[in-house]
């Protein structure tokens, strides 16, 4: 008897995230770079640097990341994390007619 197992793959990018994370946006409006907001939040400057080049929310993002983001921005959560609900797919499947 063979026993199936089941593998969580990761996530490509877009699939299935329709929360958008606007950190790179916020830096490049206000003109702070990743060294410099490292400073102003007193995070590592890798760390700043890596969630800079994200695309979508961070898997885990920590309350007192996004505070200190957002004091240093002078910003709000919601300008950083942005929902985009996926389109509907307005086709519906034509009805099978029994016969």
């Amino acid at each position: 008897m063979q026993r199936s197992c089941k593998v969580d793959m990761p996530r490509l990018e877009n699939e299935l995230m329709p929360i958008k994370w606007r950190l790179a946006v916020l830096m490049a409006d206000r003109e702070v770079d990743y060294r410099e907001l490292a400073q102003m939040t007193g995070m590592h400057h890798v760390t700043v640097s890596k969630h800079k080049n994200l695309r979508v929310m961070p898997e885990r993002l920590e309350r007192e990341t996004l505070e200190k983001y957002c004091k240093a921005l002078n910003c709000q959560p919601g300008d950083l994390l942005v929902y985009l609900p996926e389109p509907k797919d307005d086709a519906q499947p034509e009805a099978e007619i029994a016969g």
